[in-house]
């Protein structure tokens, strides 16, 4: 398969495009406004029945591979929302019925897992995935059969379609209050370590264009292939470049290997802190050395104080196979078969089409754990909280920083002027 990664770098190889730019492109995609091919009226029929006492679902989460670290916890997490909503009636007096497929960690097979759940077992919607690749392997699928794909993980933004409802955060949600974050802690350089994929490459793109407003110098930058954990080479980079910060784009068990690369090599919280925003509640235990003192950026944390949060950590805790802890992507999960809920009782309908037109002509809102949220009906993305943990001795996180108002989503980063102005033109009318 051609990706996104090897076309943006043949793109510098042949000098048509600056590397700045490749690294942004990757993360593009239509707008949930723009006229995106196949959905709408041109797609195919839906094979959706309503006709019963039941609706299917999809749930499409990586249980094995290098992200099901991350991952079963999400399919645990949307097995319960569906149980509860069940219980209290299921949704327009449907009880859910879920059909649960493996994404395998593999891009291929979340584009072929997609199109069975659309075609062949007929669900309303699916509900999973958590990388950016993964989302991006879906998103042509259902595009095409003009689907419903609800995605819960945070994300390097710069993408909107219509097909997709996005309940993790997007960047001026995480990335950007990350970077206000180290600016107020008068952080002056920093260094990059991600995964080499869509997210953290992107992310990272966007990362230096902000971190040049804010005075931070970049003293490096250095990939590891999601599916690889020896980040010696680089951790050693990292010692002679001697930054006030990392910030770690680093997604799955590759975390592992830079996690232990990095005690391996001498460095430690206080000299030089680790700020996140894959490691959460669910991964800081299983990193195989204690990472007391590092930090995180997300938009729920368990210890966060809502009027919500209380029944939501005793649900799961009380669910069977539940992990004990919450984290923020399964939260977002949470969110999205509720959303879901809302958003098709609003609609009185199970149609796409009138799912979507209900979400932008209905205030949509869910009482989520991590407080009130609010659908944008135009970019399918959700209002949300902006936090920062330190991490403690219980692996839980101690919420150093938040922002004071609720973030709404702006994935194109419409609203900040360090966004160049030609960059943002040519990412709003690119395919992802």
């Amino acid at each position: 398969m051609f990706t996104t990664s090897k076309r943006l770098r043949a793109l510098v190889a042949t000098g048509a495009i600056g590397t700045t730019m490749a690294l942004v492109l990757a993360g593009c995609g239509a707008r949930a406004s723009d006229d995106t091919a196949g959905a709408g009226s041109s797609a195919a029929a839906s094979c959706v029945d309503t006709s019963g006492d039941t609706i299917k679902l999809g749930f499409l989460n990586s249980l094995t591979g290098g992200m099901a670290i991350s991952e079963k916890t999400v399919s645990n997490v949307l097995h319960m929302a569906a149980d509860e909503i069940n219980t209290s009636g299921g949704i327009l007096g449907k009880k859910i019925q879920y059909v649960q497929e493996d994404g395998a960690t593999d891009w291929p097979t979340f584009a072929e897992k997609t199109e069975k759940l659309l075609t062949q077992d007929c669900v309303g919607a699916i509900f999973g995935g958590w990388t950016s690749s993964s989302r991006k392997a879906v998103k042509p699928v259902v595009e095409k059969l003009n689907g419903l794909f609800f995605y819960p993980v945070q994300y390097e933004g710069l993408e909107a379609s219509p097909n997709i409802y996005y309940t993790g955060a997007t960047t001026n949600q995480q990335i950007i209050p990350a970077m206000d974050f180290l600016a107020s802690k008068g952080v002056k350089t920093l260094f990059l370590a991600g995964s080499d994929y869509v997210f953290p490459r992107t992310a990272n793109a966007i990362i230096k264009l902000y971190a040049a407003k804010l005075g931070i110098k970049i003293v490096g930058e250095e990939y590891v292939p999601l599916d690889k954990d020896d980040w010696t080479s680089q951790v050693a980079k990292i010692v002679a470049a001697k930054p006030d910060f990392i910030f770690n784009t680093i997604n799955g068990s590759s975390n592992v290997g830079f996690i232990k690369a990095y005690y391996d090599a001498g460095l430690t919280p206080a000299k030089t802190p680790i700020i996140s925003v894959s490691i959460a509640e669910e991964e800081a235990p299983a990193m195989g050395h204690a990472v007391t003192g590092n930090y995180a950026s997300w938009n729920y944390f368990q210890s966060l104080k809502t009027d919500t949060n209380p029944k939501f950590i005793q649900s799961w805790k009380a669910y069977p196979n539940s992990s004990g802890v919450t984290s923020d992507p399964m939260e977002a999960a949470y969110i999205s078969l509720y959303l879901y809920k809302e958003l098709v009782e609003a609609a009185g309908s199970f149609d796409v089409n009138a799912v979507n037109a209900a979400a932008k002509s209905k205030t949509i809102t869910f009482d989520a754990p991590e407080g009130k949220v609010s659908l944008n009906g135009t970019n399918h993305h959700i209002s949300k909280p902006g936090h920062i943990g330190q991490i403690n001795a219980n692996n839980q996180f101690d919420i150093v920083w938040a922002s004071d108002k609720f973030i709404e989503p702006d994935p194109y980063l419409e609203g900040y002027d360090w966004f160049p102005a030609d960059i943002r033109k040519q990412l709003a009318g690119a395919a992802g």
